[in-house]
């Protein structure tokens, strides 16, 4: 966290006090200023003073250009400095609930901060949209440079996709062909892909397309697909409600999630309990489907050879393989010992 070596209060009410009371109580409501933090609405604060909201906007604007015009302000000038440099020590461009956080927890002293970077000339605030944060900048032409990088990287992206964070940081570096080498840092880095609504990352730290359940995640079955991709092999639904609470705190119970697993088309049942991932290619349904889709693809096959194809799919024993090839409703035998599908 940054430590300021100005109080943000203090220097609001010099500046404030050169205002006429109602253009100062506009600017205090509409800042959260005062005791009262929460910040009004131009429609409030017409309604406190029998104004319309266009009436209040016309003060806001007046109040703000007094403050610019006064002696007070060019005194406080090595504060707007300071405050410059925090945002060039962030990356130059950074979301503005960061750039608060890093001055102060306090909700008040943040939104006295708030009106200074209002006040600063060198700050250009880019409000929030569709595709990104609320974002403070003091380069416009960096911020131009970090939008269309991160839209280039958004779009080589597919919705499935989940790539680990050091992936995803060189990715966004190869797009940054003009960005000055300073601002080349893995957390500042961070701190612009974080200003992006499109991309995001999931509990486990990786990242993708912000609307993939892979990285927004949701429920029970989202939870479980992070947890036996991060295990790597198939593993029993009772180890995965337990890693589900361990890892991301969430209270898994053991029934609930081996019922979300049968349901969805991701996981593969490979065994008493034991859920493998579909994209690791694991073929659905029962041993009979496995046997029926090996001899489809690879032809007639001993039994010793389907044995072996078998249980690399399903963690079964051999005789309960066997017992399927010997129902003739579907598996033939031809007299070299090969089954095909009736």
């Amino acid at each position: 966290m940054t430590t300021l070596t100005f109080k943000p209060k203090q220097v609001t009410k010099k500046l404030l006090d050169v205002l006429p009371e109602r253009a100062r109580d506009v600017l205090i409501k509409r800042y959260g200023l005062g005791k009262d933090t929460k910040k009004k609405t131009l429609e409030a604060i017409g309604q406190t003073y029998g104004i319309t909201r266009e009436r209040v906007r016309q003060i806001e604007e007046y109040a703000l250009s007094n403050i610019r015009k006064s002696d007070e302000f060019q005194k406080e000038s090595p504060i707007f400095s300071e405050l410059q440099d925090v945002i060039e020590f962030l990356g130059g461009v950074v979301s503005e609930k960061e750039v608060l956080d890093e001055i102060s927890k306090n909700e008040g002293i943040q939104n006295h901060t708030h009106f200074l970077f209002v006040l600063g000339d060198a700050f250009l605030k880019i409000k929030e949209n569709k595709e990104y944060v609320a974002r403070w900048s003091v380069d416009k032409k960096l911020s131009d440079e970090i939008e269309k990088s991160i839209k280039m990287l958004y779009e080589n992206l597919n919705d499935d996709d989940i790539v680990p964070e050091s992936e995803m940081i060189d990715s966004f570096l190869n797009h940054l062909k003009d960005v000055s080498d300073h601002y080349k840092e893995e957390q500042i880095l961070r701190r612009w892909l974080k200003m992006s609504k499109k991309v995001s990352s999931n509990p486990l730290g990786e990242w993708g397309r912000s609307d993939s359940p892979n990285i927004n995640v949701k429920g029970m079955r989202d939870y479980a697909f992070l947890v036996i991709r991060q295990h790597g092999s198939p593993i029993h639904f009772k180890e995965v409600a337990e890693q589900i609470t361990k890892i991301f705190k969430k209270q898994a119970h053991v029934a609930t999630c081996h019922n979300e697993l049968i349901k969805d088309p991701r996981f593969v049942l490979v065994g008493r309990g034991l859920y493998a991932l579909k994209e690791w290619g694991y073929i659905s349904g029962v041993v009979r489907d496995v046997i029926n889709e090996i001899i489809e693809k690879n032809g007639a096959l001993t039994k010793d050879q389907i044995i072996d194809k078998v249980l690399k799919e399903r963690y079964v024993k051999e005789n309960t393989i066997m017992v399927n090839l010997q129902n003739p409703k579907f598996f033939n035998k031809d007299p070299k010992g090969r089954y095909s599908v009736v």
